[in-house]
């Protein structure tokens, strides 16, 4: 159930920011919190709020954060929505119209030839579970491959705001990644689009992306189920990037120190996606292992240069836990960005 709570802002961050830091005054507790100023708009000393309480009992990993649902002072005015667009969040109290990526290419209309223009074939897309597998891949993307232009789609599976990722603009800003597009349900990135596809075909027909990785925003779908969590989600968008034509690296989630056995080793997340793909894969690997019970897919050893990710100055945390605590975890992810490398020199 949505829990809400009126307060009233206490301290105000940074207005420039995507997420607006604020201190919150919620009856006799003072807590953070945080304003999607896209949505919302920017908050001011004073201002009254209506604030989303984040469940206390959130699964590990899972992206739990007080969000400013209203802002009763400044929030109440009228907007006019944009003559054509789409709806994302449709359905619920934080539903707004954006302009779709595939509004680009609305010149083109539906025709015998389903495939859109524009798209390299076997162009490279990795498919990642962890919004923390950014990092390793897109530096070890540009060590093999420097001057190549990696697009970010963020797709559903974990937190849905574009602006929610400290990582991102990070990424932006030392030229590891040339764009950020929110597909689905995720909204709030440069560009928004309506799907994962139409995210991947403006990433490579108009933003000129050499590769493109698709990975969750922070947090991640968990139920500790066999079909209730965020593999599904890479599923789907490795189904989405193979039905274009492109070539599909899977980033797999690896552990060797996860406190949970169903993610030590290969995750399940991992494996139930690789099981359940449609069609074969290409899977990168730091050590030449493969799951014998995977073998329809095609393993690819990638480096992995722990000492030289460790020195570049990039977040590496999943979870709590550091990359010496969990190094194999980033290993993986390097090598998914090598191997997504190779297939980008051969497209």
């Amino acid at each position: 159930m949505l829990i809400l709570r009126r307060g009233t802002v206490l301290a105000a961050g940074d207005p420039t920011r995507p997420m607006q830091e604020l201190d919150v005054r919620l009856g006799g507790d003072r807590r953070r919190a945080l304003a999607d100023t896209a949505l919302v708009g920017v908050a001011h000393v004073g201002d009254e709020v209506i604030v989303t309480i984040a469940p206390e009992d959130a699964a590990p990993g899972a992206a739990a954060v007080d969000l400013v649902h209203v802002n009763l002072t400044r929030g109440l005015r009228e907007i006019v929505a944009p003559a054509f667009g789409v709806v994302k969040l449709a359905g619920t109290s934080l539903q707004h119209a954006v302009m779709p990526a595939e509004a680009s290419q609305a010149a083109r209309r539906p025709g015998p030839d389903p495939r859109p223009p524009g798209l390299p074939d076997a162009a490279p897309v990795a498919v990642a579970f962890l919004h923390a597998q950014l990092a390793p891949v897109a530096w070890a993307f540009h060590q093999a491959a420097p001057g190549a232009r990696l697009g970010y789609v963020q797709t559903a599976g974990g937190a849905l705001p574009g602006g929610l990722s400290p990582l991102v603009p990070l990424l932006r800003e030392r030229g590891l990644l040339a764009g950020h597009v929110t597909a689905g349900a995720a909204y709030g990135g440069e560009v928004d689009a309506a799907t994962t596809a139409g995210a991947l075909q403006h990433g490579f027909a108009a933003r000129h992306w050499h590769a493109a990785v698709c990975a969750p925003g922070p947090g991640v779908l968990g139920s500790a189920t066999a079909l209730g969590h965020g593999g599904l989600v890479a599923l789907d968008s490795a189904h989405a990037a193979a039905a274009l034509g492109c070539r599909v690296v899977v980033a797999p989630r690896r552990s060797a120190s996860d406190p949970r056995p169903r993610h030590r080793g290969l995750s399940h997340h991992t494996r139930t996606m690789l099981a359940l793909a449609l069609v074969p894969l290409t899977v990168a690997t730091h050590d030449g292992r493969s799951d014998p019970a995977l073998r329809r897919h095609d393993w690819r050893t990638g480096d992995a240069d722990l000492d030289g990710f460790a020195a570049s100055g990039l977040p590496a945390r999943v979870q709590g836990r550091t990359l010496a605590e969990d190094p194999e975890f980033f290993a993986a992810a390097l090598a998914a960005g090598s191997v997504l490398a190779a297939a980008t020199r051969d497209a």
